[in-house]
């Protein structure tokens, strides 16, 4: 077991009995980078607040499932993914339906951007993006799921998953050449 595991293990137990001290102690611990994680997904900045402290109560309610498997932080973030998704599609978030019976696209697994090409760059075109395409993105590129996960969480089909991926990719490619452009690269 990792020392963070080991480091924050009294404050979980002590969460596991209703201890509001203990409670408010990992919401310290956590909350700021939680809310990074929720405005990946809902770009309003009040909604991300009211996504993650959601969160928050959700895992306080749940914690006596954590069972130390993986971080405590992994296993909250996972909880603020799927609230953030909950807020978007609460919201009415339409995605493209693309008729299933269309040929899936290639996918483009060695997609890279130039080295000069930081990452906040990166995320930055990324936010800029529709929802549709910066959730897929966010999902499958900062946060590691596939497209069938990804199909599964937004209600989607794997094709519309792929294609909103590739679509994604593309208009971040455009963004930065335009950010290089403007900056006389």
């Amino acid at each position: 077991m990792s020392n963070i595991k080991l480091l924050h293990q009294p404050i979980i137990e002590k969460c596991k009995e209703n201890d509001p001290k203990a409670q408010m102690e990992l919401y310290k611990l956590y909350a700021d980078s939680m809310f990074i994680i929720a405005q990946r997904y809902v770009k309003d900045r009040f909604i991300a607040e009211d996504v993650m402290q959601d969160a928050f109560i959700k895992a306080f309610k749940k914690i006596d499932t954590y069972k130390a498997e993986v971080t405590f932080g992994a296993w909250l973030k996972r909880i603020v993914i799927n609230q953030s998704i909950d807020e978007l599609k609460k919201r009415k978030l339409e995605l493209v339906s693309i008729n299933s019976q269309l040929k899936e696209p290639a996918e483009e697994d060695n997609w890279q951007v130039e080295d000069r090409t930081t990452v906040d760059e990166v995320v930055k075109c990324i936010n800029n993006l529709k929802e549709k395409y910066r959730v897929v993105l966010s999902l499958y590129l900062l946060e590691g799921y596939d497209h069938r996960e990804i199909s599964q969480i937004l209600g989607i089909t794997e094709v519309t998953s792929r294609t909103n991926l590739l679509r994604g990719k593309k208009k971040v490619k455009e963004n930065l050449k335009s950010i290089r452009y403007a900056e006389g690269y």
